[in-house]
């Protein structure tokens, strides 16, 4: 049973380290040069046996291997290996199912909340530097989302919202423009104003405009169908639709205030946005009315929303776990020193106030380099991956000017945040306060992100201390030093003499020197002494 249960691993580890044994002897006995070098041959043939009565102990005993335990355990994640052997839930009865979904979940792309306009903000940005902020695949992924939100199956029983159903599938900018128009110039459409809005308009001004054109419109399909809900299916459905347009003129509309300064009315519509609608949490319109209390400096009222979204039931993001790191930084971050807190240790308020950051930078990591501007930011995409660069950029993007206000924040977000990665020293294996970070980011980020001129940024590697490689390299040529000598014996004791004069040698020159310089007599009682 001890022989069948053996499984490779096994094998390549008895090997290493059977060869690292017989290494240390021949180190030890070195100084017996070439006639004494081969007694070391019944020696080294002895620690295999001896590793194998060991293991046949270990095995009897704790029912395991000790050496594959650790090569598995210790070794493999040293040198950046996965333990596909442990157990853990992918390992399951529907192991392959159960890992790919956790894959696609963690890996699934959000409509960014404070997105920017598309005419007024992107175009404009494309006008001056003749780049494009926007992806294929993002903006393809905003008009499957149009596409979900604005139209329905009875959409055919309209002109106007028929073609409109056409315009958000069509690819080219100028054409979806042009179809919101012949929409119009058949009737008064929500949607069409919509479209203007986000792409015609070249500034806030006149995207507020069009949006509160929409708003009346909308406003009115949606009290029609909501009386109207009950009598069947299509009417359910159109109710939902005209809903979910209601809900995002009235959050643009927010943004609109928001961008022109009046940042009390924004605040105003969000929260009676949240109320009229509290189910459509899909929108995350808590982090718009997050950004824009922080822009009053409201931090009480920050507080009392994070008390209600910084729940253990509900999703995280970076705004909730930052603006929470946030809080907690600006009670002590005024006054902290990092000399200081060496000498006499972390305060309480300071201890949490630390954790919350290490909080933070294991869901997100991306973010500090962006708020201490050590990495250029770029426009936020339209859509974001959570825990990823394009979410570090979207929330940097918006809330680096807030962490900024805070005197000493951005101070101890400097002298902290690295320490996150000493307490999870595997995080793509482990998490902490979170799942391991997910390994699909990378991939789905440069989808998302203009790599043409960003770089993308990724999970920082754990980089192996250089006592761990010099102890591999050390071991590594011990036992190809042993491998030869055993082969080569005679040889290899040539060598050796040969490697003992060359080092000494500069050694004897010196020597030969101070002996010619020096008088006799002094050389004499030196020696003597």
């Amino acid at each position: 049973m001890f022989l069948n249960t053996l499984t490779p691993k096994f094998y390549v580890a008895l090997t290493g380290t059977s060869s690292l044994i017989s290494g240390l002897i021949l180190v030890s006995d070195c100084t017996l040069l070439s006639n004494e070098l081969p007694s070391l041959d019944p020696v080294s043939t002895l620690s295999p046996d001896m590793q194998w009565i060991f293991e046949w102990w270990y095995f009897r005993k704790y029912g395991t291997s000790f050496i594959e335990q650790v090569s598995v355990s210790h070794l493999r994640p040293l040198l950046g290996g996965v333990d596909n052997s442990s157990p853990n839930p992918s390992n399951s009865t529907n192991g392959d199912t159960d890992s790919s979904r956790q894959s696609v979940s963690e890996c699934k792309v959000w409509r960014n909340p404070i997105n920017l306009f598309r005419g007024a903000e992107y175009n404009r940005y494309t006008w001056v530097t003749g780049r494009e902020p926007l992806t294929y695949y993002d903006m393809n992924l905003s008009a499957q989302d149009h596409q979900t939100f604005f139209t329905c199956d009875s959409d055919h029983l309209r002109p106007a919202d028929a073609i409109m159903q056409k315009a958000w599938r069509e690819r080219n900018p100028q054409a979806r423009i042009t179809a919101a128009h012949e929409a119009l110039d058949l009737e008064d459409c929500a949607t069409a104003y919509i479209l203007l809005a986000e792409e015609e308009a070249t500034t806030i001004v006149e995207a507020e405009k069009l949006f509160k054109q929409a708003l009346k419109i909308g406003e009115n399909c949606y009290r029609r169908t909501q009386q109207l809900q009950h009598h069947g299916s299509q009417y359910e459905t159109q109710h939902r639709r005209d809903t979910n347009v209601l809900v995002y003129i009235k959050r643009r509309l927010a943004m609109c205030s928001r961008k022109l300064g009046r940042t009390r009315e924004a605040v105003k519509m969000m929260r009676d946005l949240m109320k009229e609608f509290p189910l459509l949490s899909m929108f995350n319109i808590h982090e718009n009315l997050l950004e824009s209390l922080l822009e009053l400096q409201n931090y009480a009222d920050v507080q009392a929303v994070l008390a209600k979204y910084d729940d253990i039931s509900l999703p995280k993001s970076a705004t909730i776990c930052y603006t929470a790191a946030l809080l907690k930084a600006r009670a002590v971050s005024d006054k902290f020193s990092p000399e200081a807190a060496s000498r006499r240790g972390l305060s309480t308020a300071e201890m949490n106030a630390v954790e919350a950051i290490h909080r933070a930078v294991e869901f997100n990591p991306h973010v500090p380099k962006y708020l201490l501007e050590m990495k250029s930011l770029i426009l936020p995409p339209e859509h974001i991956l959570k825990r990823g660069d394009s979410e570090a950029i979207a929330y940097a993007f918006f809330h680096l000017q807030h962490w900024k206000r805070v005197e000493g924040a951005l101070n101890l977000l400097h002298c902290t945040w690295e320490g996150t990665f000493r307490m999870i020293p595997y995080p793509l294996e482990k998490g902490h306060l979170f799942y391991p970070y997910p390994v699909c980011t990378e991939t789905a980020d440069r989808e998302l992100l203009p790599t043409v001129f960003h770089e993308v940024s990724v999970y920082p590697k754990k980089e192996l201390p250089f006592f761990i490689l010099f102890t591999a390299g050390l071991c590594s040529f011990t036992a190809m030093l042993a491998l030869l000598t055993h082969q080569f014996p005679e040889l290899m004791g040539v060598f050796a003499k040969a490697f003992l004069s060359t080092l000494f040698a500069p050694l004897n020159f010196i020597m030969e020197k101070v002996e010619s310089l020096l008088p006799s007599s002094l050389w004499h009682q030196l020696t003597r002494i």
